[in-house]
C-alpha cells in the first residue's frame, strides 16, 4: 500500500517522516544525520510522565531551524544579487506570546539579531525583558499611548534600538511631546499604506482599505511637520505590510516594488531612511500543493528571498539610492512548524453497518425494499440504489412518526440501510471515477471520529476561517485506513468539528482513518499550529488550556527525547476563576447544599463526606477527558 496517503512526505518537508514501524518520525534538521525520532514513543514516554492527551508539543529544534533558514535565504540572496545591505528578522510576539516561545526565539535569534515587534503595551514589556543582540531592532507597531511612547523611548537609553512607528498624524503629535519632556531624540518609523490587494484569507489586510498605516496625503502632512519642528533626521524605517499568508510570488513582487516607490520618495523628501520594513506575508504551504491558494504558496523561501531582494535592489539602483537595511516579520513561517497538537479519539459514531439483517415474515416491507436493494446494486446503478435506499428509509420513518409502525420496525429498517450503504461504500470503493454528487452524499454519510480535544480553544482559525491545517494519524501508516471520518471535539456545540482534511492528493472532506480497536490509544496530530492558534483561543464549554510540553530531539537517548519544559494544563478552578467565580465560594456553597440533603435524610453523613470529597477533587482535576 501507499503508506503516505495523508501526504506527510510532501507538507511535512524536511520535518517529518514515516518510520518503518508505520508511526510518524520528528526528523532533526539541526542534525540530518540523526535517525528520527518515533513521535508515538514521545506520547507514551510523556504519558508515563503523567502528561497526558490531549498536548501541545512544541519541539524546539524546528523553531530554530526555520529562524536559521529564513535569515540563511535572505543572506543567500544577498550574496549572489550583489544586494549592498543587510537582513534583519524581526518576530511579531502577537503570532505567539508564550513565554517558552518568545525565549527560544531571543535564545536562537541573538547571533542572526533577529528582533521582535509589538504592538501593544504588555508586547512591549515582553521584548524589553530579553537580551536582544545589540543590532537587534524592536519595531512598535499598532496604536500608542503617552506611557507606550514613554517605555519606548526610554528603552532607547538603555541600548534597545526600538523604533516607534507612526500610524497617523495624530500619534506624532503625542511622540513628539513625550520626546521633548524626557529629552531623548525618537527613532522613528511610518508605515504607510500600499494601494496593491494581494488575494488569500486575509486580503483585508493590505491594500488602501486596511486597518493601519497613513494615506499619502497623511504622510505628507508627517513629512512637513517632522521638518517643521527639527525631527526629520530621526526618521529611519519605512513600514509597509505586504499582506498575510501571500499565495503568490507576483502578489510579494508587486507589493514590495511599490513599497520601494515610496521608500524613494521619502528619501528625496530628506529623510535619512536606513530600514526598509516590508511587514509580514511570507505564507506556509499547509497543503504541501505548492500552488495559489488560501492554505497554500507557489513559491519556495528561497525564492521568496531572492524576489524581495532582487526587486528591492533594482527599484533602487534606478534611482541611485543606497540599500537598506531589509526588515520583515515573517511570524506565521517561523513558529508554524514548530507546534503540534496530540489528542486521542475517544469513541466512534458509525453511519453504516457491516452487519447483515435477517428478514421475518412479520417485517414491515419497505424493510423488505430497503435489503432489495443488493439485489442490483452495481458500479452503474449506484446513484439509482442510493436514492431508493433514502426514499424507503424516509418512508419507514414517516409510517413511525404517524403511529403506522413500530419502534422495533423502526430499528430494524435503520439497521438494514446502514447495512445497505455499507455495501454501497464497498461497491464505490471499487469504482475509478464516481459521480461529484454521489460522491458529497457519501462524505455525509462517513463517520464521526470524537476526539479529546477542544476546537475552539487549540484550533480557533479552523472554526472561525476555515484554516486548514495537516492532520493525521501519528500511527499505524503501515496500514491501510478502512474508514472515513470527520473529527468532532468534545465541547456540546455542533461547529465543534473538523470536516476539511489534507491528503496526499489535495484537500477533502473526510480523513482516511483506522477501525478503533476496544483500550486502543489511537492518537491524532495536528501539525503546525505554533502561529496564532496558541494565543486566540477561547474558553467554549470552559475547557482551559492544554498540556504543553517542550522537547529537544535528542536520537542517541532511549525515548528520543529531552523534556525542556513542562506546563500542565488549566485545572477546572483556574478556568473558573477566569470567568470570574471564586473557587471557594463555590465550594462552600456546594458543602451548603450537601448539608441540606444531610439534614433533610437525603444523605448519610459518610456521603456527605464522600460528595464533598469528590467536588472537591474536580476542582483541582484537568477540563479535558482523563482515563
Amino acid at each position: 500500500m501507499d503508506q503516505d496517503i495523508y501526504g506527510v512526505h510532501r507538507w511535512g518537508a524536511e520535518l517529518l517522516t514515516i518510520l518503518p514501524n508505520g508511526h510518524i518520525g520528528l526528523r532533526n534538521p539541526m542534525n540530518p544525520d540523526h535517525s528520527a525520532v518515533d513521535l508515538v514513543k514521545v506520547v507514551e514516554s510523556l504519558k508515563m510522565r503523567g502528561i497526558s492527551v490531549p498536548m501541545l508539543l512544541r519541539i524546539e529544534d524546528f523553531l530554530g531551524y526555520r529562524m536559521k533558514l529564513i535569515t540563511d535565504s535572505f543572506n543567500e540572496a544577498i550574496k549572489s544579487l550583489d544586494y549592498q545591505g543587510s537582513y534583519r528578522g524581526v518576530f511579531p510576539v502577537k503570532v505567539n506570546q508564550q513565554a517558552q516561545v518568545i525565549d527560544r526565539i531571543v535564545e536562537y535569534g541573538r547571533s542572526m539579531n533577529f528582533g521582535l515587534e509589538v504592538g501593544s503595551k504588555p508586547e512591549l514589556l515582553i521584548a524589553l525583558a530579553h537580551r536582544l543582540s545589540s543590532e537587534a531592532v524592536i519595531i512598535c507597531n499598532g496604536i500608542k499611548d503617552s506611557e507606550f511612547i514613554q517605555l519606548a523611548l526610554m528603552s532607547q537609553q538603555l541600548g534597545f534600538k526600538t523604533i516607534l512607528v507612526l500610524e497617523s498624524p495624530k500619534e506624532l503629535e503625542l511622540v513628539l511631546s513625550e520626546a521633548e519632556r524626557l529629552k531623548i531624540r525618537p527613532n522613528l518609523g511610518v508605515r504607510i499604506k500600499l494601494t496593491h490587494r494581494v488575494s488569500g484569507k486575509w486580503a483585508t489586510s493590505s491594500g488602501d482599505r486596511s486597518s493601519f498605516g497613513m494615506t499619502t496625503t497623511q504622510l505628507v502632512d508627517v513629512i512637513d511637520q517632522l521638518r517643521t519642528r527639527g525631527y526629520l533626521d530621526c526618521l529611519m524605517l519605512q513600514h509597509a505590510h505586504l499582506g498575510s499568508q501571500i499565495p503568490h510570488i507576483i502578489e510579494v513582487r508587486k507589493a514590495v516594488k511599490e513599497a520601494c516607490t515610496f521608500y524613494a520618495e521619502l528619501k528625496r523628501e530628506g529623510a535619512p531612511l536606513t530600514y526598509l520594513d516590508i511587514g509580514g506575508g511570507l505564507g506556509v504551504d499547509y497543503t504541501g500543493e505548492h500552488k495559489s491558494d488560501a492554505n497554500s504558496i507557489n513559491y519556495s523561501l528561497q525564492e521568496y528571498c531572492t524576489n524581495v531582494v532582487e526587486t528591492i535592489k533594482f527599484a533602487l539602483d534606478e534611482q541611485n539610492i543606497e540599500h537598506p537595511y531589509i526588515i520583515s516579520e515573517s511570524g506565521r513561517a517561523c513558529v508554524a512548524h514548530s507546534s503540534m497538537l496530540i489528542f486521542n479519539v475517544l469513541e466512534v459514531t458509525r453511519y453504516d453497518s457491516p452487519h447483515p439483517v435477517e428478514i421475518s415474515e412479520d417485517d414491515h416491507e419497505l424493510i423488505r425494499n430497503i435489503l432489495e436493494v443488493e439485489s442490483y446494486l452495481t458500479e452503474l446503478r449506484l446513484q439509482e440504489c442510493l436514492n431508493d435506499l433514502c426514499y424507503y428509509r424516509e418512508e419507514l420513518r414517516l409510517r413511525f412518526r404517524t403511529r403506522q409502525s413500530s419502534l422495533r420496525q423502526l430499528a430494524k429498517g435503520e439497521q438494514a440501510f446502514l447495512y445497505m450503504i455499507h455495501r454501497l461504500k464497498q461497491v464505490a470503493n471499487q469504482c475509478e471515477h464516481v459521480h461529484e454528487e454521489l460522491k458529497r452524499s457519501l462524505e455525509d454519510m462517513s463517520d464521526i471520529y470524537h476526539c479529546n480535544f477542544s476546537l475552539f480553544q487549540s484550533l480557533p482559525d479552523v472554526w472561525a476561517i476555515d484554516q486548514v491545517h495537516p492532520i493525521a494519524p501519528i500511527q499505524r501508516l503501515n496500514e491501510q485506513p478502512t474508514r472515513h471520518g470527520t473529527l468532532s471535539d468534545i465541547t456540546c456545540d455542533s461547529d465543534g468539528k473538523i470536516d476539511q482534511f489534507v491528503v496526499a492528493t489535495g484537500v477533502q472532506r473526510t480523513l482516511p482513518l483506522h477501525e478503533v480497536a476496544e483500550h486502543e490509544d489511537y492518537y491524532l496530530g495536528v501539525f503546525f499550529v505554533g502561529a496564532y492558534q496558541e494565543t486566540l483561543g477561547d474558553l467554549h464549554n470552559l475547557f482551559g488550556d492544554t498540556h504543553v510540553v517542550t522537547i529537544s530531539l535528542q536520537a542517541q537517548r532511549e525515548d528520543g527525547f529531552e523534556l525542556l519544559h513542562e506546563q500542565e494544563g488549566d485545572s477546572i478552578s483556574e478556568v473558573l476563576s477566569y470567568v470570574e467565580y471564586d473557587p471557594r465560594t463555590l465550594m462552600n456553597a456546594f458543602k451548603s447544599v450537601v448539608e441540606e440533603a444531610l439534614s433533610r435524610g437525603l444523605i448519610d453523613i459518610y456521603q456527605r463526606r464522600e460528595f464533598i470529597h469528590a467536588y472537591k477533587e474536580s476542582m483541582t482535576g484537568y477540563t479535558y477527558y482523563e482515563d
